[in-house]
């Protein structure tokens, strides 16, 4: 299983971005996707979080900012980011748990890692 993550840019402060993260492979199941983050000089945090059943999950530091959702039928998970701040700019990874097709292990994979730049 394979994550393939798009969307990351540079954008004022106060825009916005929408990140998109696909999974592909041998998918069983995923019953969590979500997002993590890592700016220099920082631990990697969680931004956002998605359960299969429609739970969600937020950061403290993007709460009433950032929507995450899910097209289950696409094992799609996107991040809409907005009234974005300096402070958001790192890497943002997606991430995603669940159970692959055929052999029916639990699987946690990683997508590559896209950048967000936020100027002020």
């Amino acid at each position: 299983v394979q994550l393939q993550a798009s969307g990351g840019g540079l954008v004022q402060a106060g825009g916005s971005l929408r990140l998109s993260c696909a999974a592909s492979g041998n998918i069983f199941s995923l019953n969590l996707m979500g997002w993590y983050r890592l700016a220099p000089g920082k631990q990697r945090e969680l931004v956002a979080a998605s359960t299969s059943g429609g739970g969600t999950n937020y950061g403290d530091s993007v709460k009433g900012r950032f929507t995450i959702s899910r097209d289950n039928a696409k094992n799609t998970v996107y991040l809409q980011m907005n009234s974005l701040k300096p402070e958001d700019t790192a890497v943002y990874y997606c991430n995603a748990e669940g159970i692959e097709y055929g052999t029916y292990r639990r699987i946690h994979v990683w997508g590559q890692g896209t950048l967000v730049t936020v100027s002020s």
